[in-house]
């Protein structure tokens, strides 16, 4: 694709619009491992290497203003280029990449879903979040006190490592769940996650919410019960249950208070239908209740994401800063406590009212959207299976790392569209005609043309990628045979799985509680905590 000539933006000139709050998208092309090595606050980050299974929901409305940047890879105007041919109009690169950020005196953090981890951390720090240690949670489990812990997790993650005798009850749910699984106000709740903030958020949101129970954090999650030396328990599935209707009716007091504090508005259908009209706006509109809930029914439009993770990785989902947001779900509570934080966080957002069932016709899993591809030439997993025995035919895999490495077609290549934009040609293996895939074939399509213009060779789309190839039970083979790009697609958080060493574990920890400090000195951040009243203690 040609490349075009984009307006730089200064910095400075950033930082004043993330100041003022005007809507901004800053956005990090590269992959995600050199993303987390540091960038600014509120950048966000859309990958050059799948931009475009991701931009249209992040970045919906075509005249946003967007800067994209890199580390000085030359990525950012490939990206530019292909946002335009998506029909967007005010794009701009970031004058001198991140040295220039630096040069102007912007902040660097690292990591990914920054600007929630720091608020987190903020959260603690004005309100002093209650918490005790990995030793005095275990010692009270094995008195068999009167203690309940809640993994506010996902529930996948859950899975993977829990606290012993935990229950999941994902962030989002815990005010509208608690009084059922903790109906004696004698019971002391702990709430959990791998790490520090969605136990501080969780905990904190118990509080404001009042709970009359004692309510704690997990203090530093999993991984402060790890490096306490302290075992973990795998594969579980214990899952909170349904909620009475007065469990209901007084979370959803509760948090309508703590909404109202907050400075969360509320809306119509009727102004949600004359907000999205806006021709200078961004709205989002965001369900955030759980999975198969949202699949029974939801407002057309709508994109699931629970309360919890949105307030976890809210940049991912809004990555427009400065735009509207407008929640909604069907109990009068978790859109409310999904609300009140993302005003903390410095959002202007409301909770849809009088929505009824009757309102919920769509139904369905949540399905992004994408733009549409040139035709491809299509081959069967079959054919193939026949030109690779023959030889002189190349399978180029654009899927995960991890995935590759797990199982992939004999003799493919992987490679990521980052390594392909910078080296061109001469990363391409010799060939006589080559084949994409990747798990669908979707991301894959999006290279065709692009591997076709440099190798001058005929150049197919697996029809069905990786999956259908396996759901023919066609051979694979695993490990890294043949790895075209270094494994940056995705950054290993240090507070998943189950094989993280105790000095990385530490090191993140002690980036978590710099974090206070970091955002001091950044001054962008606008965000304001709430100083929970004393009254919401008897609500």
């Amino acid at each position: 694709m040609a490349e075009q000539h984009f307006s730089p933006r200064s910095a400075a000139d950033i930082i004043h619009a993330l100041q003022q709050r005007q809507e901004i998208a800053l956005v990090d092309v590269r992959d995600e491992a050199l993303y987390a090595q540091g960038h600014p606050l509120f950048a966000v980050n859309i990958p050059l290497s799948k931009l475009e299974l991701e931009w249209l929901d992040r970045i919906p409305r075509l005249d946003t203003a967007i800067t994209l940047y890199d580390n000085g890879e030359g990525l950012a105007a490939a990206a530019a280029s292909r946002v335009a041919a998506l029909g967007y109009s005010n794009i701009t690169l970031l004058q001198d990449d991140l040295a220039g950020w630096q040069a102007a005196g912007g902040e660097l953090f690292i990591d990914v879903n920054s600007p929630s981890k720091a608020f987190g951390e903020l959260v603690e720090h004005h309100n002093h979040t209650p918490s005790l240690p990995a030793e005095e949670v275990q010692a009270l489990l094995q008195a068999k006190s009167d203690v309940v812990v809640l993994d506010a997790r996902r529930f996948d993650e859950y899975q993977t490592m829990n606290i012993p005798g935990s229950l999941s009850v994902p962030g989002g749910e815990l005010v509208l769940r608690v009084r059922d699984i903790a109906p004696s106000p004698e019971t002391t709740v702990i709430v959990n996650c791998a790490g520090r903030t969605r136990s501080i958020i969780g905990t904190q949101s118990l509080v404001n919410a009042g709970v009359r129970n004692p309510v704690y954090a997990l203090r530093n999650g999993t991984i402060g019960w790890t490096l306490a030396g302290q075992q973990l328990e795998h594969g579980q599935a214990r899952r909170y249950v349904a909620t009475s209707e007065t469990a209901q009716r007084q979370a959803a007091n509760a948090a309508a208070h703590v909404a109202r504090q907050a400075g969360v508005l509320q809306a119509t259908l009727a102004q949600l239908h004359a907000w999205q009209q806006e021709g200078n706006r961004t709205t989002y509109l965001f369900d955030v209740r759980e999975a198969d809930e949202y699949a029974a029914g939801h407002l057309p439009g709508s994109r699931h994401v629970p309360g919890g993770q949105l307030i976890q990785e809210t940049d991912h989902y809004a990555s427009v800063r400065g735009a509207r947001i407008v929640l909604v779900d069907d109990d009068d509570v978790r859109a409310n406590m999904a609300a009140s934080w993302l005003a903390q966080l410095g959002w202007e957002v409301a909770v849809l009212t009088s929505v009824s069932s009757s309102d919920f016709t769509a139904t369905g899993p949540w399905k992004p959207q994408v733009p549409a591809q040139q035709a491809s030439q299509l081959v069967t997993p079959q054919q193939l299976a026949e030109w690779l025995q023959a030889g002189n035919t190349q399978v180029l895999d654009f899927t995960t790392h991890a995935n590759h490495l797990k199982s992939h077609i004999p003799g493919a290549a992987w490679l990521l569209r980052s390594t392909l934009q910078q080296q061109g040609q001469a990363l391409l293996p010799e060939a006589d005609r080559y084949v994409l895939t990747c798990g669908s074939s979707l991301l894959a399509g999006y290279a065709v043309e692009q591997v076709a213009a440099l190798s001058g060779k005929p150049v197919f789309l697996l029809q069905g990628g990786n999956i259908a190839w396996r759901e023919a039970a066609l051979p694979t083979e695993s490990g890294d045979n043949q790895l075209l790009s270094p494994a940056i697609d995705r950054y290993r958080r240090p507070y998943e799985g189950t094989d993280i060493s105790p000095e990385v574990m530490q090191a993140y920890l002690d980036w978590e509680f710099g974090l206070v400090a970091q955002l001091d000195r950044d001054g962008t951040h606008g965000f304001n905590v709430l100083q929970v009243e004393a009254e919401t203690a008897t609500v």
